[in-house]
């Protein structure tokens, strides 16, 4: 049986390659970008509970509105922002279902989204599947700071979409205030859409405040805010979400959704609506993450890694350029095979073949890990 494939260059993604290189050597994961530790027993609990009280059976389309209250509670209370719950929230299957719906609400054949690389790997893909075009604009390591002029050169009648990922994964960055004032004046007057990626809203270091596109009224005129439970308490297999946005665009998003996965498993929207009243399980989140961070970091200062602090995510770049000459992508997998250290190399994040001597690492693992972990960097 013969076909034309929809998505000819996409393979098996490099997270499946590196977890199955790292199974297979019995090394430390700090590959993917999950917990070697429990999550609070409370919240499995709460979830045992809706589960014998009843709550087994299909949750309402948009998810349990117990749940979307407590959401847009919590926007109130971290960005003075307010979405409906009726209207303007929906409950996803992880972040990467929301995002892949909201692409395909809105992009048609022809349709220009900018994406800034490195990127996480689900955006190409949806864009590819809708017959879209993806725009890249590339962010240079050290700073990975976006050139806003060279984004306004590249908006055209055609550009649909702008995808911002903040903080960003795979390099740890920020959005400023200021890069959010420019990106909501170079967009002003039009019709582009905002897909805004914040599931690592709570894991911001160092006194700095997450900018949600929601803080910038035009903005979050045009924007979907998107989120996770999973990265936020520790269970990214549950794989639940949800995004936020203006009614007229959430009425589009919805069509999609509904068709899609139609609702998300109840007894876990049941438990999160009681588990976000105690608002402290995502404040204390930034300062858990970023203990971890310093004590990574200060684990291996004396190797031959060099390294700028993360600003966000749990994920940590490595520059090995002192090292090896190495590619990335077969450093990794040598690190992964001798030295029983598993990591992401930076160049599959981009679109293009680039040169690159950066890997990342997961730090969100316990203190026992990323000691081990240490010793391994610090030898090489």
């Amino acid at each position: 049986m013969q076909h034309i494939s929809k998505l000819p260059t996409v393979g098996t993604t490099i997270f499946t390659v590196m977890g199955a290189l790292a199974k297979k050597h019995n090394a430390i994961n700090l590959s993917q970008g999950f917990p070697d530790f429990k999550m609070d027993q409370q919240l499995i609990d709460l979830v045992s509970k809706a589960m014998h009280t009843g709550y087994n059976q299909y949750a309402p389309m948009q998810g349990s509105f117990e749940l979307r209250q407590a959401i847009a509670k919590k926007f109130d209370l971290l960005y003075n922002s307010t979405y409906h719950p009726e209207t303007e929230i929906t409950i996803t299957a992880g972040a990467t279902q929301a995002i892949f719906s909201i692409i395909s609400a809105f992009i048609k054949p022809n349709d220009e989204v900018i994406v800034f690389r490195p990127a996480y790997d689900c955006y190409d893909p949806a864009i590819e599947l809708n017959g879209g075009k993806t725009v890249s604009i590339g962010l240079e390591s050290p700073s990975f700071k976006v050139d806003w002029n060279a984004v306004k050169s590249q908006i055209n009648n055609r550009t649909k979409m702008i995808i911002i990922n903040t903080p960003q994964n795979p390099i740890g960055t920020v959005f400023s205030e200021s890069d959010m004032l420019r990106l909501q004046d170079i967009t002003k007057g039009t019709d582009i859409i905002i897909l805004s990626d914040e599931v690592y809203e709570h894991i911001v270091f160092d006194g700095e405040k997450h900018q949600s596109a929601c803080l910038f009224p035009e903005l979050k005129s045009r924007s979907f805010v998107v989120a996770s439970f999973g990265k936020t308490f520790h269970n990214t297999g549950w794989r639940t979400g949800y995004c936020c946005a203006p009614k007229e665009l959430m009425d589009e998003f919805r069509k999609v959704h509904q068709f899609n996965v139609f609702c998300v498993n109840h007894p876990t929207q049941k438990a999160l609506s009681q588990y976000l009243e105690n608002e402290n399980h995502y404040l204390e989140l930034s300062g858990f993450y970023q203990e971890k961070r310093d004590l990574f970091l200060s684990l291996i200062k004396d190797s031959r890694f060099k390294f700028t602090p993360s600003k966000g995510t749990y994920f940590q770049l490595l520059d090995y350029s002192k090292i090896t000459k190495e590619n990335d992508v077969d450093f990794a997998k040598r690190l992964t095979v001798e030295n029983k250290l598993a990591s992401i190399p930076i160049s599959v994040f981009y679109n293009t073949k680039i040169e690159s001597k950066i890997l990342r690492f997961c730090f969100a693992k316990k203190d026992d890990t990323l000691k081990r972990a240490a010793d391994i960097l610090n030898r090489i």
